[in-house]
């Protein structure tokens, strides 16, 4: 029996009829174990969904964490693992833990969290840019960066506090018989404090991304304007190697590529400094994702015995921050902000008729409530509301950690605030919204303090002509069906993905959209089946695009199977009434199996042992409910 047959091993010996892709859970496929734990335990044949799935991720460990894909990205990526971790938790919650643990290993003393964790096995000419572009260790010496693993230095989306918590629910008595979340806390809080902080370079509140890479979506239209700016890198300068693993019709274009690399080649020699540089863009779903995590954080903050109420205030704070800056009423969407894009007096708009007539009026009117109201109070209240985050961080078993902190690069940390982001904030202003339709647009649908009218609105224009979900598209798109720039093939111009499609499922449940948030379940599952866990598809037909046995396809396809009761979990108004909640959402056949396979030492839940702090969920999460143009 090989270990990914094991890794799908229920203990009790236990079957229930199998599911089909899409189908309802049938009656009696959740067993409750000695700790209280619901398990999902459907009949796994030989080729089923689950197993298959499992398969990959096992295929794609290193040992320490997990890779995207072995031939197109061979090292470890920053939110990659954050989704992966996600699934795996319902394989083996150790390995979702020291999946978290390896990325987090590698933050900088700045707090930020690398994109990229290169694997010093890897060749350096089979990835681009490579650890020798990125000079970690000595171009982000100011920043903190560690001497002892290569990272890049830039950054992407903050889901991991998201993962953290939903790992540790998976298995409650592991986590704390490891002091997993005591461990991760002060690492994560330094991480938000450095995207609250250093990247507000707009001034108002959100965090910005300094290059299109950190916001994910790599290749987006949305980026097209702010790099417009940027002078490219000469192409003989640098060799792409994601072409030798994929088409050119379907990867950036040469121009764009080196536009990526002139951004990333001036940040690492401004020693990794932010708010210097000439790309400066706030993304609704980056913002979105740090919020959604501020809510996560509180969680932990709770289990960890502290109140949380401060980061869950912060969250909301945040939450209105992005209404303000970010939404555009008349579209009936979120739009992202170019930092130092407009006129020369900080103007709202781009010049071009992407958008219909009418668009300046609201756009103005969006972007002068944004400067008075709320923003004062957030910006006021910013550096006031961190104290009772530092000060639960730094009781009990965080102690060590705030020694470290404010040693060594952390030092550093304080300086580089007095210079490079504090100093760009002088120069910041409101930007202009950019007239392009992304599925970013969609994802703060992610966030429970969202106006109602608004989550409406986001529903209605997720099923309209513009991604047309539920309709004529399978999935929902990266991009604009009817935009100028779409290509159902090219990355991130058109085709669909997993994860956010995932988020827009948690979304859709968590704002009462039951009936359309199980048929983009039962789309996801079908077209994980029959794509082969592909990175992307054409978001019409599912064809498979860019690799094969993709790891958060995987991964997230095992989340979707193995949750699907979070619809009766959801919005339950007796949720904070049940000791333990987190035991009663998530589930791990087979884990010990799977662990004592890889050779990891088994544990011992103590789970209906262990005194646990029932607290009132913020968010949908807390019941359960890539070549070289990844830099």
């Amino acid at each position: 029996m090989d270990s990914t047959t094991q890794l799908t091993i229920h203990r009790t010996g236990t079957t229930t009829p199998a599911r089909t892709s899409g189908s309802p859970a049938p009656p009696g496929s959740h067993k409750i174990t000695h700790s209280g734990a619901y398990v999902y335990d459907p009949d796994r044949p030989a080729g089923s969904l689950h197993l298959r799935a499992a398969r990959v991720l096992e295929g794609n460990w290193t040992g320490t964490s997990t890779v995207p894909s072995h031939g197109l990205y061979p090292h470890q990526w920053s939110w990659d693992s954050a989704f992966i971790a996600i699934g795996l938790r319902h394989l083996s919650p150790l390995r979702a833990q020291t999946e978290l643990e390896t990325l987090l290993g590698a933050q900088w003393g700045d707090g930020r969290i690398p994109h990229i964790v290169f694997n010093p096995s890897v060749p350096l000419d089979a990835y681009f840019p490579s650890p020798d572009f990125w000079r970690s260790s000595t171009a982000g010496r100011a920043a903190g960066a560690p001497r002892t693993v290569q990272t890049s230095g830039i950054v992407q989306p903050p889901v991991h506090a998201l993962a953290a918590w939903l790992v540790h629910q998976a298995d409650p008595g592991l986590s704390r018989s490891r002091s997993f979340l005591s461990r991760m806390y002060p690492r994560l809080a330094a991480w938000h404090r450095y995207l609250l902080h250093r990247r507000d370079l707009g001034g108002g509140g959100l965090a910005s991304v300094v290059h299109p890479w950190e916001q994910g979506m790599d290749n987006s239209p949305c980026w097209d304007a702010p790099l417009s700016r940027v002078t490219p890198a000469a192409p003989r300068s640098f060799r792409r190697a994601d072409l030798d693993h994929g088409s050119a019709e379907d990867r950036p274009t040469d121009l764009d590529y080196g536009r990526y690399v002139r951004l990333a080649t001036d940040y690492r020699d401004g020693g990794y400094a932010d708010g210097a540089g000439e790309f400066a863009v706030e993304d609704p779903a980056f913002n979105a994702l740090l919020i959604a995590s501020e809510h996560a954080l509180a969680a932990i903050a709770q289990e960890l015995g502290a109140a949380g109420t401060a980061r869950h205030a912060r969250a909301e704070r945040l939450t209105a921050a992005l209404v303000e800056r970010l939404w555009d009423p008349a579209e009936g969407m979120f739009f992202c902000r170019d930092v130092y894009g407009g006129d020369e007096r900080g103007g709202e708009s781009y010049g071009g008729d992407a958008r219909d007539e009418g668009e300046s009026g609201a756009l103005g009117s969006e972007r002068r409530s944004s400067e008075s109201g709320a923003h004062g109070s957030e910006r006021g209240s910013r550096s006031g509301a961190l104290a009772p985050e530092q000060h639960s961080a730094e009781n009990s078993a965080h102690a060590s950690e705030r020694r470290s902190r404010q040693s060594g690069a952390h030092a550093s940390e304080r300086r580089s605030r007095q210079s490079g982001a504090h100093a760009s904030e002088q120069r910041s202003r409101a930007g202009a919204l950019i007239p392009e339709r992304s599925v970013a647009g969609l994802l703060p649908l992610i966030l429970p303090a969202l106006p109602r009218d608004i989550a409406a609105t986001l529903v209605r224009t997720a099923g309209g002509p513009h991604f047309g979900l539920g309709g004529v598209a399978r999935l929902a798109p990266s991009y604009d069906l009817t935009g100028h720039a779409f290509d159902p093939h090219r990355y991130w111009r058109g085709p669909a993905w997993f994860n956010t499609n995932w988020l827009l499922e948690r979304g859709l449940r968590l704002h009462g959209e039951h009936g359309r948030a199980e048929e983009l379940r039962a789309a996801l599952l079908e077209t994980a089946d029959t794509s082969g866990f592909a990175e992307y598809v054409d978001p019409y037909t599912g064809e498979a695009c860019g690799a094969l046995g993709f790891s958060w396809t995987a991964a997230l396809t095992l989340d979707l199977l193995h949750e699907p009761a979070r619809a009766d979990q959801a919005d339950r108004p007796d949720r904070a009434d049940r000791a333990d909640q987190s035991t009663h959402v998530v589930s791990h056949p087979g884990h010990r199996a799977f662990d004592k396979a890889q050779g990891t030492p088994p544990h011992t839940s103590h789970a209906s042992h262990t005194p646990h702090t029932p607290h009132t969920p913020h968010s949908s999460f807390e019941t359960g409910a890539k070549g070289g143009d990844r830099g």
